[in-house]
Order: structure tokens, then sequence, then C-alpha cells
């Protein structure tokens, strides 16, 4: 999966709320929009980035000029209807169609509205045969907000006229903060907020109370819809600039949806946006829009349709692109952005045992007070196989050390964890607590095309012998499998005795699933869903036993409701198993209780590609299979070539003692604590980690509450006043650190989606 991450800071100490930001990069904007001769808007975006030669000049472009031209390019009903077709076989495997169709009562109510996806497929049919559509981009923005509004982060599809043209962003990052952790927080411009810490600014930062003429927490609430998780809180979260998600890169949501990081990339922003400010002054910013692709010789809209939408005009269904030059161009690498922070991230203490490129991390909090508290954070379980090993070992090496320094309270920091190797969680919670056996009930949905894959693969796999000495490829191949019954076993921990057994299905409120299934962490294959890793307590590891390495009242897990797939499996370990409390921050500008998981908390992901693989192998497997729906189904490429990035929740999660049969997905559960970001926490972290160890075992703990849920305030209501104070980092590595997200990037990751759960920024 492809991520582009869109974000940019104008400047650090030309604050927006008192004095404009340098208008030197608006002043260039405006002066190239200005060049050449052609009125027609992709020409215009043409001579913007090349002038007069074949050079890339510049990739961003005002966002008004790159929406113009957009939605010039004509639509292609042919294509819209193969598409249509060809995505819905991989659209039936998402296990939860029928419940968000009809989803429990307090899920509506505080969560999200129901969603019925086939009807909305169907809509969007009828629509492209009534002749509807505007143009391209009119389609495609319909097609990705249908998908979207499951809020699933591992549920995508996102069309080529959505995020392969261009992507959108603003200069001028945000965050929302209490001043005293007890007053209803404001938002305010971070670079403000930044000043305000460091005291390098002479004047008092001022509120934002209203975003285009609409009261700020009402707007920025609505656009937090358009991100991927479900809870509304962690969604409005999201939209700011957060420590937790800038030290993860690309991979990420950088500083933020507003700003066009994570989900925020693919919703235009407006030419222009409009900050105004309880103290009467206003700053209007240009919007811009960055090209993924070139549009050398472009001249129009129909040049575009013709260079990058003509899939599907032969009777095959398949590319019939033109032959005009189709290369995107070159992301850019990551290795600015690394250099630029450098092997520390900013805003956070020099780790006591570091991870692999910050995605685990073993802290101590060097304040008085806090001597017997330790931190693991982790934004992250791993999705590339080159720090599944260095992942572990990290977590193996910082647990001990912190017991023999008289460490007896733990810190679990989740913040910005949108998952990774499903059994890497696994295999924290067993190093954690090595006695307890972790649950992790799961189904597919009862499907025909997973009933032929799985007869296929089973049949294969029983030829011999399950070892990892398999020598016959054909058969290691089908045992490295979900759809091999060998590979996992019963709720009670048996072995299933054929596929017919595990696949069911049963029928559940409403829909059939597979027979409820959980992993098999003794399989002798292990090693290959966890990216190599033995896990904890089983297998190699089977020796390691014992009471928890900490006592369950002496964890406490933080999150920014950001926590997603990995993650929330790893959470519900924790909290249903152990008993060990939360701890949420953040949320929108009230006191009500909110959750401390906020993403998708389905068990397994799988794109598009990995169910096509699956389908056609099994047709290999089984040559019969050939006159199937497997081969109707699963042999089009249109799917692929018509979006950057596509995938189902695969398993739902099922929690152990519930016989609802409703998915974890669905179940709303408040945090144990919630508690509001303060000025500091957005430079400093161990302000963030002290408040969560004073609220869990302290006497000076701030939890939120008496908020009565679903009371809205005014942004004019709530006018913080900041109080400038000196924080414990270097204010260079704080200054370094948002310069280096002045600048975009692309990141690949390796996840494999067999044993991988991870959400989509």
């Amino acid at each position: 999966m492809k991520k582009f991450i869109l974000f940019a800071l104008a400047g650090l100490t030309s604050l927006v709320s008192t004095s404009p930001i340098s208008p030197s990069r608006t002043t260039v904007l405006e002066a190239r929009q200005g060049n050449g001769t052609s009125s027609a808007p992709c020409a215009q975006v043409s001579q913007y980035m090349y002038g007069d030669g074949t050079t890339v000049v510049l990739t961003e472009i005002p966002a008004g000029l790159a929406w113009n031209c957009l939605n010039t390019v004509p639509f292609n009903a042919t294509s819209a209807k193969r598409l249509i077709a060809s995505i819905r076989p991989y659209i039936n495997w998402q296990s939860t169609l029928t419940q968000l169709k009809n989803p429990p009562a307090e899920y509506v109510e505080k969560v999200q509205p129901a969603v019925d996806i086939i009807g909305g497929l169907d809509s969007i049919d009828s629509r492209i045969d009534a002749g509807s559509f505007k143009n391209e981009y009119d389609f495609g923005w319909a097609l990705y907000t249908l998908i979207q509004s499951a809020h699933d982060g591992h549920f995508t599809y996102i069309p080529d006229s959505v995020s392969q043209i261009f992507q959108w962003g603003r200069r001028v990052p945000l965050v929302s903060v209490s001043s005293d952790g007890e007053q209803v927080p404001s938002v305010f411009v971070f670079a403000d907020v930044l000043g305000s810490q460091f005291k390098n600014i002479s004047y008092t930062p001022s509120p934002v109370v209203e975003i285009d003429g609409m009261d700020a927490f009402e707007w920025l609430e609505n656009w937090s819809g358009y991100g991927s998780l479900q809870d509304r809180d962690a969604l409005y979260n999201n939209v700011f600039y957060e420590l937790a998600q800038v030290s993860l890169g690309g991979s990420g949501s950088g500083t933020g949806t507003f700003t066009g990081g994570g989900r925020g990339r693919y919703v235009y922003p407006g030419d222009a946006t409009t900050l105004t400010f309880a103290n009467g002054s206003s700053y209007t910013m240009q919007n811009y829009a960055r090209a993924v692709i070139n549009f050398r010789n472009i001249t129009s809209g129909e040049d575009l349709a013709r260079k990058w939408f003509s899939w599907g005009n032969s009777q095959t269904g398949e590319a019939s692109v033109q032959s005009v030059n189709t290369e995107q161009l070159s992301p850019i690498s990551t290795a600015a952005l690394e250099e630029a922070i450098g092997a520390a991230t900013p805003g956070y203490p020099t780790p006591v045992v570091p991870g692999p490129a910050n995605l685990i991390n073993g802290f101590f909090i060097d304040a008085p007070g806090y001597d017997d508290v330790a931190v693991l954070q982790i934004p992250n379980f791993v999705g590339s196989t080159q720090y599944e090993i260095s992942f572990q070992r990290a977590s193996q090496e910082f647990i001990p050390k912190a017991l023999a320094a008289g460490k007896t309270k733990l810190i679990i920091d989740l913040q910005a964890n949108g998952g990774g190797t499903i059994l890497q969680g696994y295999d924290l919670f067993k190093q954690l607590f090595p006695d307890e056996d972790p649950y992790g009930a799961n189904r597919f949905r009862g499907i025909e095309a997973i009933d032929l894959i799985g007869k296929a693969y089973s049949a294969t796999a029983s030829l011999g012998a399950r070892s990892r000495d398999q020598l016959n490829n054909t058969i290691a191949n089908a045992q490295t499998s979900y759809f091999d019954y060998h590979t996992d076993m019963t709720v009670g921990a048996k072995p299933f005795s054929s596929w017919s057994e595990k696949f069911g299905p049963q029928e559940v409120n409403g829909d059939k699933y597979t027979t409820s299934s959980r992993w098999n962490l003794s399989d002798v294959y292990v090693e290959y869903f966890s990216g190599g890793i033995n896990i904890t307590g089983y297998g190699p590891l089977a020796n390691v036993t014992g009471p928890p390495k900490f006592k369950p009242e002496n964890i406490v897990i933080v999150t920014d409701g950001y926590c997603a797939s990995t993650c929330t499996i790893f959470a519900e370990f924790l909290t249903q198993q152990a008993g060990v409390k939360t701890i949420a921050m953040g949320g929108r500008s009230n006191k009500d209780s909110i959750q401390a998981i906020g993403g998708v908390k389905g068990v397994n992901n799988y794109a598009f590609g990995y169910i096509q693989s699956s389908a056609q192998t099994a047709i290999r497997f089984d040559k019969s299979l050939n006159s199937s729906i497997l081969r109707r189904d699963y042999y089009s490429d249109l799917p692929f070539l018509r979006a950057s990035t596509y995938g189902v929740n695969n398993r739902d999660g099922l929690r152990r003692g519930d016989d609802s049969g409703i998915a974890l997905q669905f179940i709303y559960e408040e945090a144990n604590c919630r508690l509001f970001y303060t000025p500091e926490m957005t430079v400093d972290i161990t302000a963030l980690w002290k408040a969560a160890a004073d609220a869990q075992w302290g006497n000076s703990g701030k939890c939120v509450s008496d908020g009565g849920y679903g009371k809205k305030r005014s942004a004019h209501e709530v006018t913080t006043a900041l109080k400038p104070r000196r924080v414990q980092i270097a204010q260079a590595a704080a200054v370094q650190q948002v310069q280096a997200f002045e600048k975009s990037f692309t990141l690949e990751t390796q996840c494999q989606m067999r044993g991988d759960g991870f959400m989509e920024p």
C-alpha cells in the first residue's frame, strides 16, 4: 500500500492570529498561475508545472486551479459500469456488511449511523445509467465516500480520480488544547502554541473561533467525518498536529487531516481557508494541490481522460490507455525526513531501549516523583519484515530492564497506533502476562468464494505432512494459508477436523459466518504469519511462563483513540483478559466520557490483490473450479487499475464470553479516564506521560468528568488563554521536526495481508 502524505508549514514564529504568515510561497503561486496563454484549466496546470520547458518546476499548485482542471475530465460511463461490477465480488468479503446496515442502537447513537454498502453500489449503478454524474471525479467521489462512510480503516477503495491525479493540503496545522487540563479545549494554530511554549513570541495567542465563517468546533467536527476512524472523538483528534503521529513519518497521519495528512489528502479543501480568531483578527491561507501524475502535453480535461481514464473501452474490460507518456512523478524519498529528524524523535526524550524506526521505544521518566514509572511507547505494530525481529527484541530487552531498575508501574502509550503484524500484538501481551492464553476469536463471512477457496486449499494441503521441511512448494503454499483448515483451531483450542467444520457456516444476526476460530500459536508455520518471530509462551519459547511482569493495576493504556486493527487486538487482551485500565486523550470540546479505542476493531484485512491471488491459486489447485465464480469474478484487473488502495476487513473480532454474535467493531465502550491535551503536550511527550501517571496512580490527576453526553459548545464560548512556559526539550529540535514536515514523501509498506492488521491512514 502506498501512502501519500501531504502537509506543509509556512512558518514557525510568524503566528497567524496576530500577524500574517510570510507570503513568499503564496506570491510565487500567484505569479506562476498567470503564466501561459491557454485558458483551459488543465492546460494552466501543465504550464504552471513545466513553464515552457519539460522539467517539472513545481508540483504544488493552487487548489482552485487543480479543482477546475479535475472537474473538466469527462465521465467514462462504460468503464464506471464495469468497475462497479468488478469490485462487487471483493466487497462481498467485507465481514461487516450486514451489521453496518443494521448496527446496534448505541453504536448509531454514539458512534456512526447505519450504512447500506450494497444498496449504495446499486444507487451508483443507477446514477450511471441515468447519466447523472457530471464528470469522472464526481463518480470517483461518490464511490470513495460510500466505502469511507463505513468508517472502517480496513475497508478501502480509493478511486484514481480521487487519489491519483491531485491530492490536497493546507499549510497551517492546528491543535486542540486546554490551558490547564481542566478547561474545555480551544483550537489554536500550532505555531502559536509552539511560540508560547518557548516564550519566543511577544503576544498572547488567540484561539480560532471560526473557519470559513462557521463555528470552529462545528466546522472541524464536520471535517473530521472524512477520516477513516469510527469514533467521533478519535476522528476529531486526528484533525490536529500530534507528536505521536508526527513521530511515525509517512506511516502516520502527518500533521493532521486539516493540513492534508491521512485521509485529509483526498478531500478538496477549497481554494482558500479563512481562520477567524477570538481577538477579531483573521487570516486567509491559499490552499494547495500536489500533482501526483505528470501533466506534460496536457491541454484539456479530454487529454487527461485519454491519458489516465481510458480503462474499460475494450471488450474485455481491461486497460486500453492511449500511448501518451504516462510515467508518474517520482516520489520524494523519505531520506530527507529521516536526516532532518535524526536518530531521536523531537518532542521525545532519549529512549532507554530504542526500537526500530520509532515503531517501539522504551522510556523512563526523568523527573522527581516518577522514579517508579516506565513507558513503553508503541505507535505501530510493524508492517515490514525487516523490523519484525528487532521489534520483538526491543520489548524483550526493555521489560526486564525496567523491572531491574525498580520500575513497578508501566504506561503503554498506543497513540497513533494503526496496527501492523497481528502476532506481534499477541506476543507482546504474552511477554507481559506469560500465563494468560490470548483468546482472539474471529470469523469470516460465510460466502461461496471463501468456501470454494478453502476446499481447494485444504485438499491440497492434506496431500503432505504439515512440516517446515515440506519440500513440495505447492503443498507448502496451501499449508501457509487461513484456507487450510489445519492452520488454526476452534475457540475451545481444538484442531478442526475438516474444512467443512471450519467453514460452517452459521447464521448469526441475519448473516452467515464461518465457524469462529482462533490462531494456533504453536503451529509449525507461525513464523510465516508473524514475520519471522516465535510467539512468547509457544513453540521454541514455550518455557517462558510465570506471573505478570507488572500487576494489572500498575499498567495503564494511553490512547488518542487512533488505536486500530492489531492495536485493538492487543488492547482487547489487556483490558478484557488482564483487567488493565485505559486513559483516552483529547476528543471534542466537551466533558463527555469518550472511548479509548476509536479505530477499526476488525482483526485482519485482505487487499484485493491477495483475494485475487487466493482465488486464482485455488483454480490451479483444483481445475474443476475453472468454471466456477472464482474464474468469473477474480480475473479482471480493472479494480486495481482504477484505484490506489483497495481492501476489506475480512475477519470480525469476537469477545470472550459474549454470546450476542456482535462483532467488536460495533461494541461501544468508554475509557476509564479522559484527559485533555495541554499546550506543553504538543511539544513535550513527557508532560502527557506525567499527567497519565498522576491520573492513574497519583493524587493530582485530572480525569475529565461531568460532561452530560451530547452537550454542544460554541468556539466563541471557549476562549482559553495560553500561559507561556518553558518546556524541557531543545527549541532547535522542535523547529527541526516541523521543518522536516514541510516536505512531502511516500512510504511503501510491506504488509503482506496474511497475518497483518493495519489501518490505512
